[in-house]
């Protein structure tokens, strides 16, 4: 088999506060995010952004210590990975491939290189698959492979969602009965699994199959989870004017607290790391609708992190790549059709409020607003105007 190692996939995010305005430059600097006529356009554009929106993100991860824990977590995982690999029998090396921070997907692959490795297993750090994601991940990488020549030599597989893996599943459901059973009435509370949203076009237009994915993995968790909890599924982060994967998290959870429910266990479904969404959208934004809507007992379950059944299931996961046929990036890649780009109504530029959103491109879909000014002969400066 040769040498071998394990590329773990994630969204990266801003170490410290100063990182803020550079990981958004990256993120509106990919043209999957904005899609322009003109590629001369794409970097002015993606400073000017960043640059509008730095201070308002910035607020957002001071609330949660200065910064994004995902780098310290992802590594974590991948350290924890690599003794379980080895605790059975298989050395492997852990790369880290960051799509918009470091360390970034270019430089696991330059490390992988030179370190010697002759196969590798592509492992996003994304239960359930998306275009917005994993896709996003898998292109540019199926980009470098076909450019490197030496990266050609390297033999790889790709795992694209893995979200009916028997020890996620355990782990997840041992999570959230250990916040249940802290619950005066454990029976009485109510399951919430919020799930980052996707707009609807991407489901419907697109093929995405990321709705059928997180709803399916919704009904194994509890079916592992084995009890009679009534739970909801919901959709958190949306931006921007576009229909977006329904019910929304803000609104279910005002119709939980209409209902009389008390007591609410939220389940992020969607993220194996504590991030800004779980740290900052959910533990405090949701938390207070939640309080206003009468629900008193607001318990989060934590993120899967370093859990040990958790990391186990990945360990399977990459054995189990490893002995099976390998699958090509060109075969994950599940782009079926051009997304539709709507007119914005009413649109802010940049992430949702909280920063760290792991399907950015997806937020500026409003981008045809800028467009048409810029297209019409107004200038960039008059279209400018339709950000403030």
């Amino acid at each position: 088999m040769g040498r071998v190692g394990v590329l773990l996939l994630n969204l990266g995010g801003p170490d410290k506060l100063e990182d803020v305005g550079p990981f958004l430059y990256n993120l509106f600097s990919d043209p999957e995010i904005i899609r322009l006529p003109f590629r001369w356009l794409q970097k002015p554009l993606a400073w000017f952004i960043a640059t509008r929106r730095t201070k308002t993100s910035q607020e957002n991860y001071r609330k949660i210590g200065g910064g994004s824990p995902l780098r310290q977590i992802t590594e974590a995982q991948g350290e924890a990975l690599r003794e379980q690999l080895q605790s059975s029998g298989l050395d492997a090396e852990i790369y880290i491939a960051m799509r918009y921070w470091h360390p970034f997907t270019e430089e696991a692959i330059a490390r992988l290189i030179e370190d010697g490795i002759d196969r590798v297993v592509i492992l996003p750090l994304y239960p359930q698959f998306s275009i917005s994601t994993s896709g996003s991940s898998f292109r540019l990488l199926e980009k470098f492979w076909q450019e490197n020549p030496k990266l050609q030599e390297v033999e790889y597989t790709v795992i694209p969602s893995w979200y009916k893996e028997k020890g996620y599943l355990e782990a997840m459901a041992e999570l959230i009965a250990q916040e249940l059973d802290q619950l005066p009435n454990p029976d009485n509370a109510h399951i919430f699994f919020s799930a980052h949203g996707v707009p609807k076009s991407y489901v419907e237009e697109a093929g995405d199959p990321y709705q059928q994915e997180i709803e399916e993995c919704t009904y194994l968790i509890m079916q592992t989870l084995n009890r009679a909890n009534k739970y909801t599924l919901a959709y958190q982060s949306r931006v921007g004017p576009v229909e977006w994967l329904q019910p929304y998290t803000e609104d279910a959870i005002e119709e939980l607290g209409e209902k009389g429910i008390k007591d609410l266990v939220v389940v992020p479904i969607s993220f194996v790391s504590e991030h800004i969404e779980t740290l900052e959208e959910i533990d405090i934004e949701y938390r207070e609708i939640a309080e206003d809507c009468g629900i008193s007992n607001f318990r989060r379950v934590p993120a899967l992190n370093t859990h040990p059944v958790f990391v186990k299931a990945l360990a399977d996961l990459t054995a189990d790549a490893l002995e099976n046929p390998s699958l090509t990036l060109a075969q994950v890649n599940q782009m079926k059709k051009k997304v539709k780009i709507y007119p914005p109504e009413r649109w802010e530029w940049g992430i949702t409020t909280s920063a760290e959103v792991w399907n950015g491109r997806i937020a500026m879909i409003g981008f045809i607003g800028l467009l048409i000014e810029l297209l019409t002969g107004h200038g960039l400066l008059h279209a400018i105007g339709i950000l403030q």
